[in-house]
């Protein structure tokens, strides 16, 4: 085999094998949709127990990178603890370590039945849990696959001089090893590429036993370089738990690797096999590590939070500030943070409802040009959240999560259209009323308090029916905006009065207020439709308002 042919092969198989991971990553990610993260933020009430849960969450997703992409943005949200973090990121390097010892026995018969059997699965199941799983399935048996056709390749290079020389001088050297096998795993972003890699140069005794372990170090060092890069540029905050990931794989191998002639003899003394004994230093070499910083996390934590300490807040209100552009690849994480800067917009459409309330009754023409810029901020924050929405990754993305970006991009949307009426409807009108020097009745006032304030209930209920799915809120939302209808008949009956008695004030001031009336009967709709989706979900929501026999004749 030429040298061309054996290259080609061997990125051939390389890229089989990320196809693979990816195949796992992106089942289980769907398997479990938004719950994956709830996972994660769920049973760290000590760090052993943090680490167990990296380790397990890591095995299934055979992605590290997801775990520290989830992991960072929990810690940096304040919603998991720094020490929980840490300890997770080492049960996370632990967890990538089990597929590496399950490929380092024979596998010929192995991968052909998880394809055969996640093929069927994935076809014939009817929920879509069962078909996720079955692409995990087969995901895996890709990656054991190309295991087999890498040392398959790898063969030939026995009997390739050239190949061989040009391999045993790059590896002649333990560090210079280990910087090889660091960009190798840094540019496949996977850490098992780069150990399958190296078990099949061991296997095909192309580079000795030390080289090979020394190359597994580098490989560990290379697979943390890559949170690393993604968590740069944003809240330094963001930087603690990939550097300190990297902090200890970088004291583990500068440990280990003076010491690595010995330890390889002793392995090879335990297993002549040179594909196992690097499969087992890097299973060893992360539990030991793990074992070494469990009961040092909080000095270290204290550490790094001390080197990045939590950045200023960004004064600007219009500046999104949990976007954060290294989730979009793991979409219940995206979703969440999407989930977290609605909510801050929910938080300015209450401000300037409040803010309404107020001008209307007493008018300021300096609070109305402030609930103008509000609304700037709302369109800023809205645009932003629509653009990081459509960057999310769709393939990952199961039923619930897909109707969960519906319900963000809806509610952000409702609540730019508050924001809209709040700023060129009522804030004209009281901008009007203020140049003309019109007085609302204490009764009209009334009625207009009251609507605020059922408004600034209800923006409460649509958050709770947002965030929790709540059905009796939803329920209350739909019911309560029957309430406004009956409102504007009241204020529109009023103002019939008004126009009957021929004075212009009273007419001018009755128009205004049939006016405000009528925009926050629009504001209660955006809101109620928040309920809409929960109210489907649970077959609570009728098809039309209409009766039948009106329905039937409009059919």
């Amino acid at each position: 085999m030429s040298t061309a042919n054996v290259l080609i092969s061997l990125g051939g198989g390389v890229a089989l094998l990320l196809w693979g991971i990816h195949m796992i990553s992106g089942g289980v990610q769907r398997a479990l949709g938004s719950r994956l993260r709830g996972v994660l933020a769920f049973g760290l009430s000590n760090r052993f127990s943090a680490f167990s849960l990296g380790l397990v969450v890591t095995a299934l997703l055979q992605s590290s990178t997801a775990t520290a992409l989830m992991t960072t943005s929990l810690a940096a949200g304040g919603a998991m603890d720094l020490i929980a973090a840490l300890a997770v990121m080492l049960g996370a390097n632990v967890g990538t370590t089990l597929i590496v010892q399950v490929v380092a026995f024979d596998i010929t018969m192995v991968f052909p039945a998880l394809i055969l059997f996640g093929f069927i699965i994935n076809r014939k199941a009817r929920q879509a849990t069962a078909r996720d799983a079955g692409s995990a399935l087969v995901g895996l048996g890709l990656v054991l696959l190309s295991l087999h056709l890498l040392t398959e390749v790898m063969r030939p290079v026995e009997n390739s001089q050239a190949l061989r020389l040009l391999l045993q001088s790059m590896t002649s050297d333990a560090l210079l090893s280990a910087i090889l096998a660091a960009i190798l795993a840094w540019a496949a972003h996977s850490s098992v590429a780069a150990m399958l890699f190296i078990m099949s140069l061991a296997g095909s005794n192309v580079v000795p036993a030390p080289a090979a372990l020394a190359m597994v170090i580098g490989a560990n060092l290379g697979s943390a370089l890559n949170p690393l890069s993604a968590a740069m540029g944003g809240d330094p905050t963001r930087l603690r738990v990939p550097v300190g990931n990297l902090i200890t794989r970088l004291v583990g191998a500068a440990v280990s690797l003076p010491l690595i002639g010995p330890i390889s003899d002793a392995l090879l003394a335990l297993d002549p096999s040179p594909v196992r004994a690097a499969a087992h230093f890097h299973l060893l070499f992360n539990v030991a590590i793990a074992g070494l910083f469990l009961g040092l996390l909080p000095l270290e934590a204290r550490l790094l939070t001390r080197l990045f300490p939590m950045k200023v807040e960004s004064s600007d209100p219009g500046a999104p500030l949990h976007l954060d552009e290294a989730a979009l690849r793991v979409p219940s994480v995206a979703l969440s943070n999407a989930a977290r800067e609605v909510l801050r917009m929910a938080d300015v459409v209450e401000e300037m409802l409040r803010g309404s309330q107020d001008v209307l009754h007493r008018g300021d023409r300096d609070r109305i040009a402030e609930i103008s810029r509000m609304d700037d901020s709302l369109d800023r924050l809205n645009r932003a959240i629509q653009r990081y929405l459509g960057a999310i990754d769709q393939e990952n993305l199961r039923e619930s999560d897909t109707r969960r970006l519906s319900d963000i991009l809806a509610l952000a949307i409702n609540l730019e259209h508050i924001g809209d009426i709040i700023d060129k409807n009522l804030m004209e009108l009281a901008r009007r009323r203020l140049k003309s020097g019109l007085q609302f009745s204490a009764e009209d006032s009334a009625s207009i308090g009251e609507m605020h304030s059922r408004l600034l209930d209800h923006l409460q209920l649509a958050v709770s029916v947002f965030m929790f799915g709540n059905v009796e809120a939803a329920r209350r939302l739909v019911a309560e905006k029957e309430g406004f209808r009956d409102i504007e008949r009241q204020v529109t009956q009023r103002h019939v009065l008004h126009m009957r008695s021929g004075r212009r004030d009273e007419i001018e001031t009755g128009s205004i207020h049939l006016d405000v009336t009528r925009d926050l009967k629009r504001i209660e709709a955006h809101i109620a439709a928040t309920a809409y989706g929960v109210l489907e979900k649970h077959g609570e929501l009728r098809n039309s308002r209409l009766t039948s026999h009106a329905a039937g004749e409009a059919g």
